[in-house]
């Protein structure tokens, strides 16, 4: 499930607790009185909602056939040349090519390759294998390997986020006392039965400015 940012605002509160039934009740009740600082606040309190996410399955497998070839030297030959010097250097079995190759896509400019051998399960001879010996215009080099993946997304669907042990606290007036200290006192109230608060799981307080706070799901 991709992570949905809730921007809490100046002077909101966020209360998650670890009843759900304390947080339903709470918010039925829309509107409380509380203590803050030798005065009477009266918040009011919204249901939790986030905005529209997305859940999907991503399904990575290691390519059996391909395999991916970076830090290609630029060589003062055609680029049809270079393909075919790819070729036969990787297909040499007895320096621990893969056998025979189906295709080599070459990009000159970014110095890599994508090589796909004919047989399947070929690309496993490079596994562990991150240096591989390139030989052309009497020179040797060692270029870099690694597995090519093939990527798979599945299950694609959107998602509302909804909270139901979350509540929003709004209009918390500004007071004398710090940050910490307003946090105390709201999660006080909201901890005691008798204001049909509960145990309290995460209280998150901005006086000034804006937090983003992420939900698991």
């Amino acid at each position: 499930a991709t992570k949905i940012p809730f921007r809490l605002n100046q002077n909101q509160a966020l209360l998650t607790f670890e009843d759900e039934e304390v947080a339903q009740r709470l918010t039925k009740m829309s509107k409380h009185s509380v203590n803050l600082d030798h005065r009477t606040a009266n918040l009011a309190v919204r249901p939790f909602e986030l905005e529209m996410g997305f859940q999907f399955e991503l399904h990575v497998t290691v390519s059996g056939k391909k395999i991916n070839v970076s830090e290609i030297p630029e060589l003062p030959i055609p680029k049809d040349w270079v393909r075919d010097k790819l070729e036969l250097n990787f297909y040499k079995t007895e320096q621990g090519g893969g056998g025979e190759i189906e295709n080599v896509t070459y990009n000159k400019e970014s110095g890599t390759a994508v090589i796909t051998f004919l047989k399947p399960g070929a690309s496993n001879n490079f596994l562990g294998c991150t240096k591989y010996p390139f030989c052309a215009e009497g020179r040797c080099f060692k270029l870099s390997v690694s597995p090519s993946f093939d990527f798979h997304l599945r299950n694609f669907q959107p998602y509302c986020g909804v909270s139901k042990k979350t509540i929003l606290l709004k209009g918390i007036p500004e007071v004398e006392e710090d940050e910490e200290s307003v946090q105390d006192m709201i999660e006080i109230h909201f901890q005691k039965p008798s204001n049909g608060g509960g145990e309290i799981e995460k209280i998150k307080y901005i006086s000034k400015g804006a937090a983003y706070v992420c939900f698991e799901e």
